[in-house]
């Protein structure tokens, strides 16, 4: 018996897997799954919300290689164009052209062909509750549970309205409770910052690529309340305000390095605009909503990634935010190792 005990440890390969929500921060999932592989772990199941959703469905599907490829490959202004800036949806930015590159990485592929059973999680505006997709299209899935509010607009399937899972479910673990597997591994997007203090990018581009954002979302929601994008910009081939030219304008009025970092104008307390307060206050929410699931359903293992590994709309930042994950994960298998 104890030496059947001692090979314990080795023996539990089977993982499921609930990747929770967190805009680019996401990307720390494809570190998590690739050093679960690396280490000869077989993931029998995964459930997702937002960017866990998205990241999931690929790798159910068998095609996270192809995604994270493409996604190290993102430039800043690659980022910006993909986001895809509205003035009709019921949210700021579509994301059709990103939800197209998916697309196109997946084929066409139903949730039931999946070899790896998965769950994608979103939230019905409606009913007020939240929805599993276990059935259908997986790109249309991934459309529903990553339609982040205020950002992205809603995704109707089904004669639902449905919205970012991680409103009412930001680490789904319900879905992985039946699971055949001899462990269950969570990977939280809402850690607390190491140092106590509000996530900053690590250098001068990357506030730059936020400020540009932050534009991009005051400039895209000002066009509510007037008309002026059409004297501003132009308007496109079918009359519509030219998004191109929006975020053209938006790159080239972008801070000067001391505009950025004037430390003359530094105060204790941070200023924040309408973007930043309302990407925090969604995170904060999802941190507390966190707590209670992992109170309901505590996983084997629970990997969480801090909120300062990059902020929600940095999609730039692949190559780093996947290098996080890695060594998260590699730290998180080492404590089972060492048991």
């Amino acid at each position: 018996m104890a030496g059947k005990d001692s090979l314990a440890p080795r023996a539990r390969k089977r993982v499921a897997l609930a990747l929770g929500s967190g805009g680019a921060r996401g990307y720390a999932h494809i570190g998590v799954i690739s050093e679960l592989r690396a280490r000869g772990y077989e993931i029998v199941g995964i459930a997702g919300s937002s960017m866990g959703a998205l990241v999931g469905g690929l790798e159910a599907a068998g095609k996270l290689d192809d995604f994270e490829e493409w996604a190290k490959s993102l430039t800043q202004r690659a980022v910006l164009r993909l986001l895809d800036p509205s003035i009709t949806a019921a949210g700021v930015l579509r994301a059709a052209k990103i939800l197209d590159a998916v697309r196109d990485i997946l084929g066409e592929v139903t949730i039931e062909e999946l070899p790896i059973p998965y769950t994608a999680v979103t939230t019905d505006l409606i009913a007020g509750k939240s929805v599993w997709l276990q059935r259908g299209p997986v790109d249309a899935a991934i459309r529903a549970s990553i339609a982040i509010p205020g950002v992205i607009s809603p995704h109707v399937l089904d004669g639902r309205l449905l919205a970012d899972g991680g409103i009412l479910d930001p680490l789904p673990m319900a879905p992985i409770a039946a699971v055949n597997a001899d462990l269950t591994i969570a990977v939280s997007l809402g850690g607390s910052e190491t140092d106590g203090q509000e996530e900053q990018p690590a250098d001068t581009g990357q506030r730059v690529t936020t400020e540009w954002l932050a534009r991009v979302w005051r400039s895209t929601s000002s066009l509510f309340e007037n008309n002026t994008m059409l004297n501003r910009f132009g308007a496109g081939t079918d009359g519509a305000p030219d998004a191109d030219a929006a975020i053209d304008s938006t790159v080239a009025e972008t801070p000067s390095r001391e505009e950025l970092v004037d430390s003359s104008k530094e105060v204790a307390v941070p200023k924040l605009g309408s973007f930043e307060v309302m990407n925090r206050t969604i995170d904060i929410a999802q941190a507390a909503l966190c707590r209670h699931t992992l109170a309901a359903y505590p996983p084997d293992v629970l990997i969480e990634v801090p909120r300062s590994a990059c902020r929600s709309l940095e999609f730039h930042r692949a190559a780093e935010v996947i290098d996080i994950g890695h060594e998260l994960a590699a730290e998180a298998l080492d404590g089972i190792s060492a048991r």
